[in-house]
């Protein structure tokens, strides 16, 4: 494992996310990438992650590219591929890089599954220290009672050294498809929690639409397997 950094930011927020339900974590760090003011920094090199990278503006992103917001001085570890097989590498990772730029506060992103979801996805959190549990209330987060977290956020809540505050934000998320609704709700809280003054009306939108099309399609299929289904019927008869 390698870390590479070309400019090394004093005290940041740290912010990461990696796949997972509804692919909200990549939504929220590649929204956060792009409507804030970042530029590439460095990465996190783990030679057993998948070979991916993603082309940006004619410039190569790899598959853990570390970007920095200067105005706010958050670092964002943004993630193209799944962990699977690779979290306590990448959790070691993401915690010396903490440790390297003796970040102020780490924030996770997650989304989790809930069978009551609805249109109306609800957001909660995770912190490790009081003055953040305050926050959180303050802006109207509920505080999870229970649960269990795996993956990459649960290694780095292992991980992490007590010294460096951390805090997860959750949010309701559908499994199977990408849910820029949830993370939508993700945005807002960060929003209010650190002051970016980033709308998260963009991602509303692509929501809508991403519905839309989704509803025409399955919309679409059944109209197609009902023809089918005549088309079956008239032959027999």
């Amino acid at each position: 494992m390698e870390i590479t950094l070309k400019k090394v930011p004093k005290n940041p927020i740290v912010i990461e996310g990696f796949p997972g339900h509804g692919l909200v974590s990549t939504i929220v760090t590649g929204y956060l990438v792009d409507h804030l003011r970042t530029e590439p920094i460095g990465k996190i090199w783990i030679p057993e992650l998948k070979p991916i990278v993603a082309i940006q503006h004619s410039e190569i992103i790899n598959p853990l590219e570390i970007f920095w917001n200067k105005e706010h001085n958050i670092v964002i570890v943004q993630s193209l591929t799944g962990a699977s097989g690779v979290e306590w590498k990448i959790a070691q990772g993401i915690s010396d890089l903490c440790k390297k730029l003796k970040a102020k506060e780490l924030i996770s992103i997650e989304g989790i599954a809930s069978p009551s979801m609805g249109n109306n996805p609800k957001t909660y959190y995770y912190a490790s220290d009081m003055k953040m549990k305050r926050k959180f209330e303050d802006i109207g987060v509920r505080t999870v009672g229970s649960g269990i977290v795996v993956g990459v956020t649960a290694a780095l809540l292992l991980k992490l050294p007590k010294n460096i505050p951390s805090s997860c934000i959750f949010v309701e998320a559908e499994l199977g498809m990408p849910d820029s609704k949830a993370a939508a709700e993700i945005i807002k809280v960060l929003d209010d929690y650190l002051g970016l003054k980033v709308s998260y009306k963009p991602l509303l939108k692509k929501a809508e639409k991403f519905e839309e099309n989704l509803k025409r399609l399955i919309t679409d299929s059944k109209s197609a397997h009902k023809r089918q289904q005549l088309k079956d019927i008239n032959y027999l008869g």
